[in-house]
């Protein structure tokens, strides 16, 4: 459907991931027009989990799937309106605000940035010439191909432990891949990766190299403490060692910290009046679905509050 051109949304929240989808869900019973632009994975990395355990009300787990097509569901009950299309371009600069897509052009009143952020790459070689074909991000998109096969996990967090978890359903072998001694994930992704034995570690180790010749073969491996050079016979890579934050369009229109988080408030204000963000793009330090939910509940309230404080008047 093509945008009228005189159309002025209340509220336009670019990403369709918890935070953004909570958002919604606030505003449509706010009574605030309102967009959601998902970008192309409605429901964001939650959509790819296999089972989140630990949000509220689902005491024996629910799939990140469902998860997010009920938050998405709940969010059009309550009046927003999804598109399925990514953020080309935006202009922050003065309202009404405007942020276009392939397809068209969108104003708004306020915004919520909720854009998440994207796995972050080892950067080493073989890993472009081989992702999608033997290196992933995504053990619950991919898993199903290694049935009987030698993975390779490189990290040491949740996911990296969520995810090798899951791949064990397939894998003969899941080796887990850390570049210190002791992991970081919860203790209780810890306990379930030692007490399986498909799963085992190799630690104080950094993946140098992807190795393969039409498809994936193993990986170079280098011991940071000795030195020590390795191959790991492997026929999959996957891929854990943090996020890279869904903020590129907005650089020089909100304020970004160093590592490319947009600074927000206690309140999810940005530097720009009428710009608020919530969710893993303003937020590196949790990650966690209930987090991401709650920053997205805060910014609709403040996005409710700044209308009618400054535009409703």
């Amino acid at each position: 459907m093509k945008e009228q051109a005189d159309q002025v949304y209340d509220l336009v929240i670019l990403g369709g991931g918890p935070a953004g989808l909570t958002a919604a869900v606030y505003a449509g019973r706010a009574a605030r027009s309102t967009l959601v632009l998902t970008g192309p994975l409605p429901g964001g990395q939650v959509a790819t989990t296999q089972m989140v355990e630990n949000f509220p009300g689902f005491p024996e787990g629910i799939s990140g799937m469902e998860l997010a097509q009920r938050m998405q569901a709940q969010a059009g009950h309550f009046g927003a309106r999804m598109v399925v299309e990514p953020v080309t371009g935006v202009d922050l600069t003065h309202a009404p605000f405007t942020v276009q897509t392939h397809c068209d052009t969108y104003r708004s009143r306020t915004v919520i940035i909720a854009t998440g952020a994207v796995p972050r790459r080892l950067g080493v070689p073989g890993e472009a010439r081989f992702f999608g074909r033997g290196v992933s991000t995504c053990a619950t998109c991919d898993g199903f191909f290694y049935k009987g096969k030698r993975v390779v996990v490189v990290g040491g967090g949740d996911s990296a432990l969520d995810e090798g978890l899951f791949l064990t359903r397939f894998a003969r072998e899941v080796v887990v891949v850390h570049r210190r001694d002791q992991l970081r994930a919860a203790r209780v992704y810890q306990e379930r990766a030692f007490a399986n034995p498909k799963m085992r570690f190799v630690w104080d180790s950094v993946v140098e190299e992807i190795l393969g010749e039409q498809t994936v073969s193993g990986v170079r491996v280098r011991n940071v403490k000795t030195g020590e050079a390795a191959v790991i016979e492997a026929n999959g890579v996957f891929v854990y060692v943090g996020m890279t934050p869904g903020s590129r369009l907005f650089a020089g229109q909100v304020e970004l910290d160093e590592q490319g988080y947009v600074v927000t408030d206690r309140r999810q204000h940005t530097s720009r009046p009428g710009i608020f963000a919530a969710g893993d793009v303003q937020s590196p330090d949790f990650r966690q679905v209930v987090v991401a939910a709650a920053s997205g509940a805060m910014a609709a309230l403040e996005a409710d509050r700044f209308l009618a404080d400054e535009v409703d008047r």
